[in-house]
């Protein structure tokens, strides 16, 4: 554990929400720029966001204090200071952290939790409070009506449909190419993220021509995956399709493993790009596509899997961690640019162009869309494959391979 964070603070009730002003002055003697954010740390969400999120938060932090701090416009540094809460992975608790952060200890940026529930339950309050929202892990297909609302929030991961355009853009190449036919076999989580892909992915395909032989939702903590397996299976459908959570996408994969069900295209949902999934599926990920990825022959992306694993001693996940550390950047090259003044950081973010591990990074509207949409396993590496014309996709494996 790096010794420039301050240690992680008990949560305790916050209190009563007070006025503050958006803009920041800094004084000739501060010591340090305070940075507060409240993440799952226990709970339902600790997986994916002890994953994605915690981690290159502690990385970014211990990067810049080691060199020297956050640079201001005058050339100056301050070294961050972080006052920490756990969410408990409870959305109300994370609302109550807001708060805390905002009128208690007064830190001077928030960062954001993990999830999309958590990252919308708190846009009001960091709106509110005029902090800077760097949205990472929220996907939803309100981000341009969320960026309008509160201008000061920035979204960088997309929407639902961005990843379900994505999908059916592999299928319709692989259909085109002989590999696969016509059906596909869907089932799909019944929560926010497994509601939003699906109710994009249903059109998306049936416009573009496929046959959806067997579309079935299952409720949120749903353990038993083997009647939904063992009727896709029976379906005729060359395409198995899960919009998943991260439990959901490990049980699938070893169940299908179990009943030998291998279907030319094997696509889960979050928690496929996680660098536990291989262990998780005890090795037999190949092949295997799921959502994100990344440029995995960018000397930038090698660069930062290689910080982060000396760091933490596990490679980041290959979807939104490259997004979370990209974000981290751009704040601190904001904060060079214009100092501490959240109003013109939000500005910056706004307008700014940014050199990060994606490369340079300008936002449309508040939102990145230079996003990867499709990933498979290769060669022990999640590589981006969709969308396809784009430089850095990895050409499929398909149909993939057996389970070895």
């Amino acid at each position: 554990m790096n010794n420039s964070r301050r240690p992680l603070a008990c949560f305790i009730a916050a209190a009563a929400i007070l006025p503050m002003t958006a803009g920041l002055a800094v004084s000739q003697d501060r010591s340090n720029v305070t940075i507060g954010y409240a993440v799952s740390k226990s709970g339902a969400n600790a997986t994916g966001a002890g994953i994605t999120t915690i981690p290159n938060y502690e990385l970014w932090v211990h990067e810049v204090n080691e060199a020297g701090g956050l640079t201001l416009p005058d050339g100056s540094q301050l070294p961050i200071e972080v006052v920490e809460y756990d969410d408990r992975s409870n959305a109300q608790d994370a609302v109550r952290a807001i708060e805390r952060l905002a009128t208690q200890d007064n830190v001077d940026l928030i960062l954001a939790p993990w999830g999309t529930g958590f990252n919308l339950a708190i846009a009001p309050l960091m709106d509110r409070f005029g902090y800077p929202h760097l949205a990472v892990t929220s996907v939803t297909d309100r981000a341009p009506e969320l960026a309008q609302r509160w201008e000061r929030s920035f979204w960088f991961i997309g929407g639902g449909a961005d990843y379900a355009t994505g999908l059916v853009g592999v299928l319709e190449d692989a259909r085109e190419a002989g590999q696969i036919n016509e059906k596909v076999a869907l089932i799909s989580v019944a929560d926010g993220f497994g509601i939003e892909l699906i109710n994009a992915a249903r059109p998306a395909l049936q416009e573009a021509g496929f046959d959806l032989v067997y579309d079935v939702t299952y409720p949120v903590g749903t353990s038993d995956f083997a009647a939904m397996l063992s009727e896709a299976a029976g379906s005729g459908a060359d395409s198995f399709v899960a919009f998943s959570y991260p439990p959901d996408s490990i049980a699938v994969t070893r169940l299908a493993q179990t009943q030998n069900y291998n279907p030319e295209i094997f696509y889960v949902g979050v928690g496929g790009a996680f660098p536990i999934f291989p262990g998780a599926v005890e090795g037999r990920e190949e092949g295997i596509m799921s959502i994100g990825g990344v440029d995995v022959n960018s000397d930038r992306i090698v660069d930062y899997f290689e910080r982060h694993n000396a760091f933490h001693g596990q490679d980041p996940d290959s979807w939104a961690s490259a997004l979370t550390y990209a974000s981290l950047e751009m704040l601190a090259q904001s904060i060079e640019r214009v100092g501490l003044d959240r109003d013109a950081i939000a500005a910056e973010m706004s307008s700014g162009t940014f050199d990060t591990i994606l490369g340079d990074v300008t936002m449309e509207e508040n939102q990145l869309r230079q996003l990867w949409l499709t990933g498979q396993w290769q060669d022990g590496r999640f590589v981006a494959i969709a969308p396809a014309d784009r430089d850095g996709a990895s050409e499929p494996v398909i149909p993939k391979p057996e389970w070895q």
